[in-house]
């Protein structure tokens, strides 16, 4: 298996700290709001990458935090009357909402409030080694202290500093030193410090938490391309620092997200919760939007595009509800030759090799349409319930380790199965009006009817 390293920018044969384990962070949300399809894009990713480890044999501890003090949130805390813990609690309940109607497994997720304490010692260590420096109640980490400042970012120290002659903060020593701790202001939360009331810095709160979950160096340390530089920068210069080891292993991060080919914000209106593109989208195609592009590829978002991931998906699910509707009336009876099974088993393995390949969930979603029309092809009222079973598994597993299921019982598809089954209990009992209008009703959703032989099939029109 192979993973392009930020740090390296080059693919790199996978290999963990331990042999069948793996340790990976990932960079959460800010808790403020709802989450955004831009959130959605590092959950989705991210879970699938530990999806595949994980059927690969591996054993992955997954830690994903939550950043539940931030200017924003005592922004929008003061604006509604109300605690920053109150904001934070509300969205984090939100933003798990929204992780469990898309699919993302269950993880570790610390706040930066549980590593108060933590943060603090890392600074003091900081200090005491000689890299941050105190100056009127804020902490400073010192860049230039730092020999291998940018080596993420591949930014040039030096380059750094000419660009930022001009010192926003007179108290910093360079421009490009960054705050590990500032000084209490009314109107925000404060703890107790050696330089007295205040709050941490954003950089410090993943550093505290990968050491107390994770220990001081990780497999896999992950994120939206947009966290590169300056928070995973800050993140190594100050982990690194205090304990003279490497992080991370290896560093994965996700593209952008735009929206109609524009960046998204705010500003310009085209800013989109999860919560918006679900009302119009079901959670499972919006996941199947995400992978349908490699990972570290920009995606631009738009209705047209979901609207080609849903049918697409409905691909996947006509192929599966089908061959599942044929396998009440198939026998046991072996017909296929040894080559069908060798021919199905084939796919798997082109699945795996674009999954191996710095986890392509695209490469792997095309493997999956040639399944589809392998199925289509060789599964039919002909073919023995074992085979039929065989392929409709395989497929159900592969989509599984993509993070997409199928209920038979929740899915539209399982409502159309239902009519048609109806419809051809009408049509024994000869009531013909019934039967034409489950036809009728059925054309309504867009689903054309073929009376075979074998049974009524149906598809999309």
């Amino acid at each position: 298996m192979k993973i392009y390293n930020t740090l390296t920018r080059k693919k790199e044969i996978f290999k963990p700290i331990e042999e069948n384990k793996v340790l990976m962070y990932v960079c959460g949300p800010t808790v403020y709001d709802y989450l955004h399809i831009g959130n959605a894009r590092p959950y989705v990713v991210f879970d699938t990458v530990r999806r595949y480890l994980e059927y690969k044999r591996f054993e992955v501890k997954y830690v994903q935090n939550f950043t539940d003090i931030d200017d924003k949130i005592i922004a929008r805390a003061n604006k509604e009357n109300k605690s920053t813990n109150e904001i934070a609690e509300k969205f984090i309940g939100e933003a798990l909402k929204d992780a469990e109607n898309l699919n993302i497994k269950p993880s570790i997720n610390p706040r930066a409030t549980f590593v108060i304490d933590e943060m603090i010692e890392l600074i003091k260590r900081l200090i005491e080694k000689g890299y941050a420096y105190e100056k009127d109640g804020t902490v400073y980490f010192d860049t230039v202290k730092d020999k291998n400042y940018g080596k993420l970012s591949g930014k040039n120290i030096e380059d750094l500093i000419a660009g930022n002659r001009i010192l926003q903060d007179e108290n910093k020593k360079n421009p490009t030193d960054f705050v590990l701790w500032k000084p209490y202001k009314i109107g925000e939360p404060k703890w107790e410090s050696p330089w007295g009331l205040g709050r941490p810095g954003w950089h410090t709160e993943c550093c505290a938490i990968v050491k107390k979950y994770l220990g001081d160096t990780i497999d896999i340390h992950a994120g939206g391309e947009d966290l590169i530089f300056p928070h995973h920068e800050n993140e190594i210069a100050q982990s690194e620092a205090c304990s003279g080891k490497k992080i991370a292993n290896y560093w994965l991060h996700n593209g952008f997200i735009n929206v109609d080919n524009e960046k998204m914000s705010k500003s310009k209106g085209n800013f989109f919760t999860i919560r918006q593109i679900a009302e119009k989208f079901s959670y499972e195609t919006i996941r199947f939007f995400i992978l349908s592009v490699h990972y570290r590829n920009p995606i631009n978002f738009s209705d047209e595009q979901l609207e080609v991931a849903k049918v697409s998906l409905e691909r996947i699910k006509t192929c599966l509800f089908n061959i599942n509707f044929m396998l009440e009336k198939l026998n046991g009876e072996e017909k296929e030759k040894e080559d069908l099974y060798a021919q199905c088993d084939k796919y798997v393995k082109l699945f795996e090799e674009n999954m191996d390949d710095d986890f392509n969930s695209a490469g792997a979603i095309g493997v999956i349409f040639d399944l589809v029309r392998f199925a289509n092809t060789n599964v039919n009222d002909n073919s023995s319930k074992k085979f039929a079973s065989y392929v409709m598994n395989k497929i159900i597993n592969l989509c599984d380790i993509l993070g997409l299921k199928f209920n038979f019982e929740k899915n539209s598809n399982y409502v159309i199965i239902k009519l048609v089954r109806k419809r051809t209990e009408a049509k024994k009992n000869k009531n013909w009006v019934l039967a034409d209008q489950i036809r009728n009703e059925l054309l309504d959703m867009g689903i054309v009817l073929e009376d075979t032989p074998n049974g009524t099939r149906w598809f999309y029109k």
